[in-house]
């Protein structure tokens, strides 16, 4: 590691043992770094020195930013961080918001600073706040005046833990005390923190599906690469694309899809506070959104609005977050004639690093490694299994996993590799197919049943909005293949309909793999990110 900018040493000191990292992969040209390297440089500044501070940035419903204006607003807010707030390199800042131009403004003044960023989802309640402030040690706090409750509950939780919570700052108030007050008596000039390219920027916390979340650390340079490796030789957007999309900016998929991918480029992207299906259809509409980011589910609920509202702006669409179901590509293609590129992704690789451009898609496979990565299968040994062989998937490439001062690092990688937790296969032509999560896995009389698959299946029955299915103990087998559906409206449910959603799958894939229980539920367990709870699924099979 190079010498750090940072006066405050808590995230290099709190990095996992060296040998504990991931092997890191650096061998294409355009993934080549200066040991001295602040990212804000290239996603902001490069744009002003280039001349083009008067194109649009980003746009909301509100307003419109150009890059001189966004340019502008985050160096006051790194004014007043360091001027008003006394950031010290190397700090923890935590920020609450929507989606939105101050969130992004706010999200570059502080790794402009040299500060370090942990992002949160505004929808968490205060004792979920309350850990990362424990955890990272937060200094100071940012947050959108609407969600101040959460927030200040939040820091009590954590009083006893975070005495060094100095600060915490609302915008959209007015008050003395606010940011925009604060940030209108500084100065529109401020000069980037000369960082390393290996000083820590980012601390994405994860959801916490598997246990007590995460917090996942990333450098300068990692945020680069996500740009360099996927949104440059797979996605191939252009200057004149207009993005959207719904994730939080707090999840990496939202911040790089929505934020870090058009701004590298130039283009502008539109920036949405709600942003499930039925406000990103008419929002793609108004806007002549090009490329769009989200889940799965909102594709598929977005083909019911396609009459309803214009999409023919769009020419990407970037399927993440959740497994893409075959169903969902064929009716998304043969109604928009677009076809979806799946992608997968971690928070702890930051962003997609398995995918496809639009010329080499295989429906059903997620893709080939992203150029500038590596993946393979392997065994429960570790090692690498021949294609066709079902096993866990491994991967390395120029990001990769360091978790803040967690014991799970371990577990997380072996032997310089990211074993992510997925299962997959290899076929022979070297495209990555989805099984399951390791955990997904459902063991019944001896025959492994990947859920994901027969979720697939009954999605491509006209009555099933939506699937989540797991495994149920069984005295006789051991599990049972055990589904929880969401009908389409005009549909009810019965023995009828699930006697006819059996046979649907028996004759969709393997017999054996059919649920023998179904039950009709209004809505599946999702996290804050969208994503299906299995383990929420789990644990209704378990009681029933």
């Amino acid at each position: 590691m190079t010498h750090s900018a940072h006066r405050d040493g808590f995230a290099r000191d709190h990095l996992p043992p060296r040998e504990e990292w991931p092997d890191f992969i650096f061998t294409r040209p355009e993934l080549e770094y200066p040991q001295r390297l602040n990212c804000i440089d290239a996603f902001l500044d490069s744009h002003i020195r280039a001349g083009r501070g008067d194109r649009p940035c980003l746009i909301t419903p509100q307003a419109q930013w150009r890059y001189a204006d966004l340019h502008e607003r985050v160096n006051r807010i790194a004014n007043v961080l360091v001027n008003r707030l006394g950031l010290v390199p190397g700090e923890r800042v935590l920020l609450r918001s929507f989606n939105n131009a101050m969130m992004v403004a706010a999200y570059f003044a502080v790794i402009k600073a040299g500060g370090i960023v942990v992002a949160t989802m505004p929808m968490l309640r205060a004792r979920e706040i309350a850990y990362p402030l424990e955890k990272a040690r937060i200094a100071i706090a940012l947050c959108d005046a609407r969600l101040r409750e959460e927030m200040d509950k939040g820091a009590v939780l954590a009083a006893s833990g975070a005495a060094h919570l100095r600060h915490c700052v609302f915008w959209g108030e007015d008050a003395d005390d606010g940011l925009e007050a604060m940030m209108a008596g500084e100065s529109p000039e401020f000069e980037a923190c000369d960082t390393a390219a290996d000083d820590v920027c980012l601390i994405a916390f994860t959801s916490g599906t598997t246990g007590v979340p995460k917090g996942t650390m990333h450098f300068h340079r990692d945020m680069l690469a996500i740009c360099d490796a996927y949104a440059r030789n797979v996605l191939c957007a252009t200057p004149e694309d207009r993005f959207i999309g719904s994730p939080p900016l707090a999840f990496t998929f939202g911040l790089g899809g929505i934020v870090l991918f058009p701004l590298h480029i130039g283009a502008s992207a539109v920036l949405l506070e709600k942003a499930g299906p039925h406000e990103l259809a008419p929002a793609i509409e108004k806007y002549r959104a090009s490329v769009c980011f989200t889940a799965p589910t909102a594709y598929r609920a977005m083909l019911d609005k396609r009459a309803d509202f214009d999409l023919s702006s769009l020419r990407k669409c970037v399927s993440a977050g959740e497994p893409l179901p075959r169903a969902t590509f064929d009716a998304w293609k043969a109604a928009t004639g677009i076809s979806l590129m799946d992608g997968i992704g971690a928070t702890e690789m930051l962003h997609i690093f398995i995918a496809a451009r639009e010329d080499e898609i295989r429906p059903g496979a997620t893709g080939k490694p992203v150029p500038g990565y590596e993946a393979k299968v392997i065994g429960p040994d570790g090692a690498d299994l021949p294609p066709g062989t079902v096993g866990r998937l491994a991967v390395r490439g120029p990001t990769g996993c360091r978790y803040l001062d967690d014991p799970r690092q371990a577990q997380y990688v072996i032997d310089g590799w990211n074993v992510t937790g997925d299962s997959y296969l290899i076929d022979e032509d070297g495209y990555f197919w989805y099984q399951a999560r390791n955990d997904d896995m459902i063991v019944s009389s001896g025959y492994n049943i990947a859920g994901p698959e027969v979720e697939a299946a009954l999605l491509t029955h006209e009555a099933v909005a939506e699937a989540g299915v797991v495994g149920a103990p069984d005295e006789e087998r051991g599990m049972v293949v055990r589904a929880y559906i969401v009908l389409r409206a005009g549909w009810e449910p019965g023995p009828d309909l699930a006697k006819a959603l059996q046979e649907h799958v028996k004759a969709e894939i393997a017999p054996y793999k059919y649920p023998r229980r179904i039950d009709f539920v209004e809505a599946l367990p999702k996290t804050q990110t969208g994503k299906l709870q299995r383990f929420a699924l789990r644990e209704m099979a378990r009681e029933a």
